[in-house]
Parts: C-alpha cells; structure tokens; sequence
C-alpha cells in the first residue's frame, strides 16, 4: 500500500525516543490487524472535545477499530461538538484566567475544557431535550437500555440532523453507530448527562432501572471478549488512563482468575500517557506491572508513549490508516 506524506515523515524523522516509540507501536498495531486481531481503544480525557474524530471515525470505518470504551464526557461531547460547534469558544489564553474571569464564563453557560468553552444551552441542554423522550419511551415499554444504546436510537432518529454543524463523517459517534460496534462507558453517572438523568430519577420524573449500569456494561464486555478472542486476540489501544482504562482491562483476569475459563490475555498494549510513574498511580503505571494482574503476558508487545495525546493519537491513527 502507498504510504502517505504524513507516514512517510514519520518514517523518516520519529527515529528515536517517545518518536520511536509512537511508530514503533503503530507498526505494531498494524501487524494485529494483519493476524486478525480485534482491537480497543479506550478514549480519557476529552479527547472528543479535542475533536479526535476527525482521525478515529475513518479508523472506525476501514475495521481498524472493533470497540471503545470512552468515559461519559467523551461519549456525549462528540455530540455536542456535533449539534452546537458553532457556538463553541475557544480561549488560547486560558492560562491567565483570574478567578473572575472564570465566573464570567459561568455566567455565560460556557463550562471550560483547557482551551475551549462547551456552550450550555446549545450543547446540553439541546441533548437532554431528545434523550429525555427516548428515556421516557423506553420507561412507558418497560424497556432498559445501556448509555451508548440511547444514543445510537438517537443518532438513528434523525433528530439531529438539522442541528449538525460540522460533517458528520468527523464524529466518530455517527461511524460507530453505523457499524453498531459496542461502545463501553464505565461510570456513566459521572458525565453531564449521566448527572441530568440522575436529576430526573431525584426528582421522580424516571426511574434509575430506565438506563443500565456499569455491572451490565462489563457483562457485555466479557461476552464480546470470550467471543472475540476465538482466533487471534484482541489488542489494547489506551489514550491517558483512569476509569476507561482500567475498566475495560479488567475483564481479562475477571475471565480467567473469576469464572475459570482460559481466556487469552490482551494481545496488544499501548498508552499514551503524560502521566508519571508514581506511588500506587493507575495512569503512570508501566505496562510490565498489568502482567501480575494476569492483564498482559510476558510476551505481549507492550508500548508507552509519554506525550500529549491530542498530539500524538492523530498521528498514530494517520499511521495507522497510511495517511
């Protein structure tokens, strides 16, 4: 295959370092799919608001990709970037904020993300309006749906569509949903929406069995795995660390050391972390310690690159693709 400008200079200049180590592990990740791995990528931070669609939904759509796990922020703010981009602000000078300045913002109905202010009312509010009916639907049928269900029948909707104020073909929300790959969200309840519908079940206005819990998510989870893993593996991708990290890994040693029955470990480790190694940290931890917890084999390739994900995850996806 032809490689593109953007492969061909990293090729030519990411040689040694954290560089080497981003090509050298999506050298390797290329190799997995090759063998007919399935891979994972786990998305922290707000790598959405980041907009990294822009590169993993064409993942998404060439099978480079066959699940995510995400936390809830990264699970709705590719929507949001979605229906309100337009009205999104960016503030290069963040740094210098005083405190008042921070409250002005609030006054405002921006709520910041480093550099960029996600707008309320466009963005939130213009989501909780259709989710709100689709919880409702499902409660009235008796039905229960997991966090990403009740975004895909939204995205199916149409609902949206006279919102979109970027190509769609930059969300990779639209591109999952498409393909219907599984799409985990640990933790939920800890996202802007995941708070608005717990505001609703306070209030009586739903019930809390209306959307399914992280319980139900890692049982969906060892199913696809069991079933995934039948011939090569599956290979892990991980952007920063915490819950969507953690979770997701986990299920692993959950397979094998829980219910006994002999799942291959993860065939493929990479992180992209800023974090440093430190006393008892998840997100710094170098990968060799995962394999006394029966996540990783002695010889699974194992990658860290210690950079700026917005950074580096467009350029590994660019590899990745030969771009």
């Amino acid at each position: 295959m032809n490689k593109g400008p953007v492969t061909a200079f990293m090729q030519r200049h990411f040689l040694h370092f954290n560089a080497a180590a981003l090509t050298d592990a999506a050298e390797a990740y290329k190799e997995q799919l090759d063998k007919g791995s399935k891979m994972m990528i786990t998305l922290a931070g707000a790598m959405s608001t980041a907009e990294i669609g822009k590169s993993l939904a064409e993942m998404i759509r060439q099978d480079k990709v066959h699940i995510i796990t995400c936390t809830g922020a990264n699970l709705e703010e590719d929507l949001m970037n979605l229906v309100a981009h337009n009205h999104y602000r960016r503030v290069p000078e963040y740094r210098h904020l005083s405190p008042r300045d921070e409250k002005q913002l609030l006054d405002k109905g921006l709520s910041r993300v480093t550099d960029t202010c996600i707008p309320e009312e466009e963005a939130f509010r213009r989501l909780e309006k259709y989710l709100v009916k689709l919880w409702k639907t499902a409660e009235q049928k008796g039905e229960s749906y997991l966090p990403h269900v009740y975004m895909y029948q939204l995205l199916n909707s149409g609902d949206l569509e006279k919102h979109y104020q970027i190509n769609p073909d930059d969300s990779w929300m639209i591109a999952a949903g498409k393909k219907n790959i599984p799409v985990i969200v640990p933790g939920w309840e800890d996202s802007t929406l995941g708070n608005i519908f717990a505001a609703h079940c306070i209030d009586k206005t739903l019930k809390a069995s209306t959307v399914k819990s992280g319980i139900d998510y890692m049982i969906l989870l060892a199913d696809w795995y069991s079933k995934a893993t039948t011939n090569w593996g599956v290979g892990f991708f991980q952007i920063g660390g915490g819950i969507a990290g953690d979770f997701p890994i986990c299920v692993v040693p959950m397979l094998n050391q829980d219910l006994g029955r002999k799942k291959p470990r993860w065939s493929y480790f990479c992180q992209i972390s800023d974090s440093t190694t430190s006393y008892g940290s998840y997100s710094g931890a170098v990968p060799n310690e995962k394999i006394t917890w029966g996540k990783l084999d002695v010889d699974t390739p194992k990658f860290m690159i210690e950079s700026d994900a917005t950074i580096v995850a467009p350029l590994f996806f660019a590899y990745v693709l030969n771009w």
